[in-house]
């Protein structure tokens, strides 16, 4: 038997996780999420290309949209090549070769997934919580992070939510219950792999 292809290989106890960014936004208030999540994803296209560089872990967890029969292959090339109102995020936003990614149920990235047990052997302890909607599966992912021990970063130009001021509600709540860091994505200190604990 060879090696585990998920085993550390990284210096980083910190993962990148990008939470349904992989999305058609086919629903009625798809092109007003689409408004906000055109920004956040240039934000995290940005952040993503920095920490592939320092050789840190980037997850996609996706919805799979109720859809039993299809894989995230499938649903990253409907998003890629039909003409959906996502398209212009799955864009900026499509995985690439050595990404992980987890199809999720429902809301939170924990529920029902391996996610956990992927985190596991990648020895993390901290997470990047990015995507949308924000007030809706980013912050059943950070609550179930939380709960489970996990450091939690979620910054504020990396999420995107349908109305402005859930973002901003949930963006306090997760900071002051969750102890997330908000700060921007350009004022994260992730310049070298002896980043203290308290970033």
């Amino acid at each position: 038997m060879g090696k585990a292809p998920d085993a550390n290989t990284h210096a980083w106890d910190t993962a990148l996780v990008l939470i349904d960014v992989i999305n058609d936004l086919e629903f009625d208030e798809g092109p007003e999420l689409l408004k906000h999540a055109l920004t956040m994803a240039d934000h995290v296209a940005g952040l993503k290309i920095h920490l592939r560089t320092l050789g840190m872990p980037v997850i996609y967890a996706n919805d799979n949209f109720g859809n039993w029969q299809t894989d995230f292959r499938q649903l990253v090339d409907h998003c890629l090549h039909d003409q959906v109102t996502g398209k212009p995020i799955a864009e900026k936003l499509f995985p690439q070769q050595g990404d992980h990614f987890i199809l999720k149920p429902q809301y939170s990235a924990f529920f029902a997934t391996p996610l956990e047990i992927l985190l596991k052997r990648l020895n993390v302890r901290r997470l990047i919580l990015t995507g949308m909607s924000g007030n809706i599966c980013v912050f059943f992912t950070a609550a179930d992070a939380y709960m489970r021990g996990f450091e939690l970063i979620v910054p504020e130009d990396c999420i995107a939510c349908i109305n402005p001021d859930d973002k901003k509600m949930v963006l306090g709540y997760m900071q002051t219950i969750f102890k997330a860091d908000i700060r921007p994505s350009t004022e994260l200190p992730f310049s070298s792999p002896e980043m203290t604990s308290d970033p």
